[in-house]
């Protein structure tokens, strides 16, 4: 396991262990094993699947292109993950993700356990047919182990809703006869995808930021204000204030969540800087959020790079190299790009006062307990990016009973999934020492450790 993933995990279950109401029924050396026995079972994957994926391009060469699929822990269902093509893939970051997988499932209390795939590649570099044969391949070299009730994949970066309908397409040739529709989620919506499917985890996102700083802080002001809690003095000094945001990444996630922050009635916010792979786009007095997504449809994803583009989308602003959207002068910093973007070299740098985790892991382990020992407040990824797997489950239910919830019936859902879990988790952030991100793993590993014992999986 990473070692920022597994530090958290050990943490977690050296607090529970300690903690006399869990399990009190476990003593002395037979509690000892228990917990010898959880850290062996959640610091290691069930199943590590890899293969060379044999590739036929169109201009007659032939590639072998590394794929995984890290089968992490079922303990409360089919394991679920996204798969990622990109160029930086590996066996560690799938594992890691797994993990993360089994424990944001558990958090958020969805029947799922934690999975993950990955292909190393970069699918700029393929046409549309090598990405289809891609797909193929890619079910069928881990056809045995993937299914609706065994290993349930979605999109991750890379991929996206032609990817899923392409692979489940492949399963259910492999597999004549038997249930297919939810042997993939996050399909295209003609496909047996679900409404909303694609904007969920933005949405998710910027809900969690929302929720925490307008709807929890108002219910919860007085409390808050009798706290000696850090975070929660940060929480009530934001709590009507205007507020200036950036954000890393303008994909799915980032610009949902640029979006979401644009029409925002309930918080004074306003989207001062977004970025991609290639620039970042500045305007302190604020972003034309609409216009700038407009563009991005309509011009293979990427973002303004010239005064000249700038003034054919119609947005005043200024381009900056693309890191400086880490360490602008705002209140709050929205990471939806990739792992491992906030680290020891640009750690000291950080401004913004609020942190959230859009992307899986965009904070080192390291810079995290940085930040948190500066009174950064962190929502974490396995708090905020949830809605791309709660959505999942509702598009993996819906196959299931072939009917279908309506758009808004699908924010409703996903919203009120989010809200149970931060009513949950937030009094507990409020009242103790932990993190947020720690708070988060010692509610998911307490479920899992909870299940496992009651299982008899600890013998």
């Amino acid at each position: 396991m990473a070692s920022q993933t597994g530090q958290i995990v050990q943490e977690s279950l050296n607090a529970l262990m300690q903690d006399e109401l869990f399990l009190p029924e476990l003593q002395g050396l037979t509690r000892k094993q228990m917990f010898t026995s959880l850290t062996a079972i959640l610091s290691t994957p069930n199943h590590i699947h890899k293969s060379f994926l044999r590739i036929s391009l169109e201009d007659g060469r032939v590639v072998r292109i590394p794929a995984f699929r890290v089968q992490h822990n079922d303990t409360l269902g089919p394991y679920k993950g996204g798969i990622r093509f990109h160029e930086s893939v590996n066996e560690d970051e799938v594992t890691n993700l797994a993990v993360l997988m089994t424990l944001k499932n558990a958090l958020h209390e969805v029947p799922f356990g934690g999975g993950k795939g990955g292909v190393i590649l970069n699918p700029r570099d393929f046409t549309e047919k090598e990405l289809h044969l891609i797909c193929k391949k890619y079910v069928q070299y881990f056809s045995d182990v993937l299914g609706p009730d065994k290993d349930i994949p979605a999109p991750d970066v890379g991929t996206g809703e032609r990817e899923m309908d392409w692979m489940m397409a492949e399963y259910k040739s492999i597999r004549p006869g038997t249930p297919y529709r939810g042997s993939f989620t996050g399909k295209s919506v003609v496909n047996g995808g679900s409404l909303g499917r694609r904007e969920a985890t933005g949405k998710g996102v910027y809900f969690s930021f929302r929720y925490l700083l307008h709807d929890f802080v108002h219910e919860h002001s007085r409390w808050l204000a009798g706290s000696k809690n850090v975070f929660a003095q940060t929480a009530l000094a934001y709590r009507d204030q205007p507020l200036t945001l950036a954000i890393q990444g303008f994909g799915n996630v980032g610009s949902v969540t640029a979006n979401e922050a644009y029409h925002c009635t309930q918080l004074n916010n306003k989207v001062v800087a977004v970025s991609d792979r290639n620039v970042t786009v500045f305007n302190p007095e604020g972003l034309d959020i609409p216009a700038l997504i407009d563009f991005v449809s309509k011009s293979a994803g990427d973002l303004p790079v010239s005064e000249e583009e700038l003034t054919k989308a119609g947005v005043k602003a200024s381009i900056l190299d693309r890191e400086e959207v880490l360490t602008l002068d705002v209140d709050v910093l929205f990471l939806a790009a990739l792992e491992d973007q906030i680290h020891d070299r640009n750690k000291d740098q950080i401004k913004a006062n609020i942190i959230v985790e859009g992307a899986n892991a965009p904070i080192t382990g390291e810079a995290d307990r940085y930040l948190n020992e500066k009174g950064v407040m962190i929502i974490p990824d396995i708090l905020a990016n949830a809605g791309g797997v709660i959505v999942s489950y509702l598009e993996w239910l819906q196959g299931r009973e072939t009917q279908f919830y309506s758009e808004n019936e699908v924010y409703h859902l996903l919203s009120e999934k989010m809200k149970g879990t931060m009513n949950t988790i937030l009094p507990q952030f409020f009242g103790d020492p932990y993190s947020l991100r720690q708070n988060c793993y010692i509610q998911a590993v307490l479920k899992l450790s909870t299940i496992l014992y009651r299982q008899g999986k600890l013998y």
